[in-house]
């Protein structure tokens, strides 16, 4: 008798050890506006180690994408336009992609030539941090904060965009 109430308790402890482990792995982990940038490092295609915090009070436009995605690539030459327009203005626009394939992706970019620095993330580990799951997806970041995020396609060169980014500045 006192062996099954051990059994029991022990049983017990497990299963609730077991659904707080579930709960805990299911919290919402994204990236929030307001909220701290999740932590990365990584090697731009320029040689360039980008983290949310190595800009210090710069704006950093973190966009996540791939060559097959087509919002992604037509979001492309806005991307550009809006990079030589801030680029003396302390704005940075950093694209990581998630193409596995390193031929694809070197040769889409030699194709479609780029003003802002790109980077290939494969494993998309650092879009997984930021609860990025479609594409394209862009964080504007300052200074380690996540100011806004925009889960689409965006002109980003209109007027909306132009006057909020030099409202951070």
């Amino acid at each position: 008798m006192n062996i099954n109430n051990s059994l029991r308790a022990l049983l017990g402890a497990l299963t609730v050890v077991f659904v707080g482990l579930i709960v805990f792995s299911l919290r919402d982990t994204s990236a929030k506006e307001g909220g701290r940038a999740p932590e990365f490092s990584i090697t731009t295609d320029q040689g360039q180690q980008v983290t949310p915090d190595s800009f210090g009070g710069k704006v950093l436009v973190l966009n996540f994408w791939a060559t097959w995605c087509s919002p992604c690539v037509q979001e492309i030459p806005s991307l550009n336009q809006f990079q030589k327009r801030f680029a003396k203005s302390g704005v940075v626009v950093v694209a990581v992609s998630i193409d596995k394939n390193p031929q694809k992706y070197r040769a889409f970019l030699d194709r479609i030539h780029v003003s802002f620095d790109t980077a290939r993330d494969p494993k998309a580990d650092i879009s997984a941090k930021y609860g990025t799951f479609q594409y394209p997806e862009t964080y504007i970041i300052k200074n380690g904060r996540v100011m806004r995020k925009f889960a689409e396609a965006e002109d980003w060169v209109s007027d909306d965009m132009t006057q909020y980014v030099q409202s951070l500045l």
